[in-house]
């Protein structure tokens, strides 16, 4: 049996050329040993009959316990499951990349499927290098503990895999969490780093979530003074994001100035672009134009029930279509963004009451 050939990579600049070499014996049939940040691990590739026949082999797995996959992006999941479930989509938020992984329904009815996105740049860059679907397991027998080290895996799966990457001792050193969202509700069905409390923490978490363009006038004038009146209210998240960001930019300064008047402060701002992880994990979604609300739902036709017209909770009468609109401040005088935030803390008040 021909020994394992073993590559030896920095963990946090590795050579990519290696990286893309092994995505390549991968992308061929072989089985690669490589870190996580959790523990070692072995890919195949999941497409491939014969290198997952071969990998249940060398893990001396049952036929009936089924391989967990990694991914490289959070928004890849959507071509892996038809869940829109919110509470999945707030985990992965808070907990991706990282020692979580979620088993969601599969796009085949009946079908489920374990998901993990690691937060090891080596790991990362093979999986997304392999351009293929990842089958990863732990590179351990069944009942044997789950290496931290290179060398321990090789240890017991010298010659067993194609290629090992050594890239240093793990920085957790144990599975990761495993969180069942099939059902009505999640269930814990392994309890790594991440504890039962934290996952019950982000699951339960209400996010509001304003949108405007821009995320430096509108969206941020309403983000940070819901905030300030929830300041004691434990367990909301109150986030903005615009439809428009390209270059992360802070809040405008005439925005920091009328916030500033209010006793808030938004200097520390800066803008994000929406993301369909960001709209699916939003329990309340309040946008400032129909515009915004229609380039939401094209994100994210799912969240549709959960998006709003900002001005619909103003006391001003909506007799008209063009009222629904919140008028964008931006390059107008101090007293434009005042009368702006006016209009704003008006609705604020009453999605107050709502969280």
């Amino acid at each position: 049996m021909a020994k394992t050939k073993v590559i030896t990579l920095h963990p946090e600049y590795p050579d990519l050329k290696q990286i893309a070499y092994c995505a390549k014996a991968i992308r061929q049939g072989g089985l690669v040993l490589f870190p996580t940040e959790t523990v070692y691990g072995i890919a195949a590739d999941f497409s491939n009959p014969r290198a997952m026949k071969r990998l249940r082999e060398v893990k001396q797995r049952a036929e009936d316990k089924p391989f967990s996959i990694l991914i490289s992006q959070k928004g890849l999941i959507k071509n892996y499951t038809s869940s829109a479930g919110i509470q999945l989509y707030k985990l992965i938020s808070s907990f991706w990349p990282g020692p979580l992984t979620v088993v969601v329904p599969g796009l085949i009815e009946g079908q489920t499927i374990g998901i993990r996105m690691p937060n090891n740049v080596i790991a990362l860059r093979l999986v997304m290098e392999s351009q293929r679907t990842i089958a990863a397991p732990s590179a351990n027998f069944e009942g044997q503990p789950p290496p931290k080290r290179c060398r321990d895996a090789l240890a017991v799966l010298d010659g067993l895999v194609d290629i090992a990457i050594d890239g240093g001792h793990t920085q957790i050193g144990t599975g990761s969490t495993v969180v069942d969202l099939t059902g009505d509700s999640l269930k814990m069905l392994r309890q790594g780093s991440i504890t039962q409390d934290q996952i019950n923490q982000v699951a339960n978490r209400k996010t509001i979530l304003f949108v405007c363009t821009g995320n430096s006038c509108r969206s941020v004038m309403a983000e940070y003074y819901l905030r300030g009146c929830l300041a004691e209210k434990q367990n909301v998240e109150v986030v903005s994001a615009g439809t428009g960001v390209f270059l992360q930019s802070t809040a405008s300064h005439e925005t920091i100035s009328v916030l500033a008047e209010e006793g808030i402060d938004a200097t520390e701002h800066y803008s994000q672009p929406v993301s369909s992880i960001l709209l699916k994990k939003s329990d309340l979604i309040f946008v400032m134009t129909r515009s915004h609300r229609q380039q939401v739902l094209e994100r994210a036709p799912e969240v549709e029930k959960r998006v709003y017209l900002l001005k619909e909770f103003t006391d001003l009468p909506i007799d008209a279509e063009v009222n629904l609109d919140v008028p964008d401040p931006i390059g107008q005088s101090h007293a434009e963004y005042k009368e702006c935030l006016s209009l704003i803390k008006m609705a604020i008040h009453k999605i107050e009451k709502l969280v």
